[in-house]
Order: structure tokens, then sequence, then C-alpha cells
């Protein structure tokens, strides 16, 4: 189940960095943690749902590269990303 249209339109709209952008780390990374959170809430359910825990996994890996390139190029707007994404930090 893919995330909802309103849903979407307004992460993008909260975390672009201007009118017209959709693929920009901040706003794939607030997409994914988003999508992340809702796969978690479904595997709480349905534990023994493993090809949904293997999605789950690749998105999470997705959103660990694009973090660390966020922080790789621009550690202050890393660290204000992840304090508003609530994303634990290494």
């Amino acid at each position: 189940m893919s995330l909802q249209k309103e849903i979407k339109d307004k992460l993008m709209a909260e975390y672009s960095r201007h009118q017209k952008d959709t693929g920009s780390p901040e706003v794939q990374i607030a997409l994914l943690t988003s999508r992340i959170s809702q796969l978690t809430d479904h595997l709480r359910t349905h534990k023994h749902d493993e090809s949904s825990r293997r999605g789950l996994l690749r998105l999470v890996g997705r959103r660990r590269r694009l973090l660390a390139y966020v922080r790789r190029n621009d550690f202050p707007r890393y660290l204000a990303l992840t304090e508003r994404l609530s994303i634990r930090r290494k």
C-alpha cells in the first residue's frame, strides 16, 4: 500500500526547498520515513508478512544512504532534518 496523495503532497510542501521541489534528498527522506512508519505499524499486526518485512528493510537502507549523502554534503542540514523527522543519528 502506497502513501495517499494528500499525505504525500503535504510532506512535499513541508520539506521542499522551493515551489516545484519533489526530488531533493529532504523530500525523499521525509516520504521514506512516512512509508517506513506505515509499514512498521502493518508489521506489528501481521508478524509473519515476510515480503513486507523485506520491503521495509529496503526502504530503511535507501533512507540510510540518503541520510549519509546529506550528512557528507551539508552537516547542519542533516542535523536539522533528523531533528524534524525524529530519526536517530549515529
